[in-house]
């Protein structure tokens, strides 16, 4: 149980990693004319309990002259988010780290 702990928490930081990037590379683009930010999607994976994914879904494009798309309150909150997420799923890991520990010492 401890290892699926493990396993989840770790796509759940590899995930909010990725949606961090994501947010960071639309909020870098800010400025770019006709920039489309894309929108980070996470997805429980089968079976239940066996961690997370992300992909990535594009928002409808506008004209190349157009402003960026990016709405900076938007990617800040979702910054925020994807940081909990990630602290999160670390705490998870620290957890699971000394559950493993316990099982081992009391083994021994």
């Amino acid at each position: 149980m401890a290892i699926a702990a493990l396993s989840s928490g770790i796509t759940g930081l590899n995930a909010s990693e990725r949606a961090l990037g994501n947010s960071a590379h639309a909020i870098a683009n800010i400025g770019t004319q006709g920039f489309q930010p894309t929108q980070a999607v996470f997805k429980e994976n089968a079976p239940a309990g066996s961690g997370v994914s992300i992909s990535f879904q594009a928002q409808q494009l506008q004209a190349a002259d157009a402003p960026s798309g990016t709405d900076l309150a938007t990617e800040t909150t979702n910054s925020l988010v994807y940081k909990a997420q990630f602290d999160l799923s670390a705490k998870v890991i620290q957890a699971a780290d000394q559950n493993i520990g316990t099982l081992i010492n009391t083994k021994a």
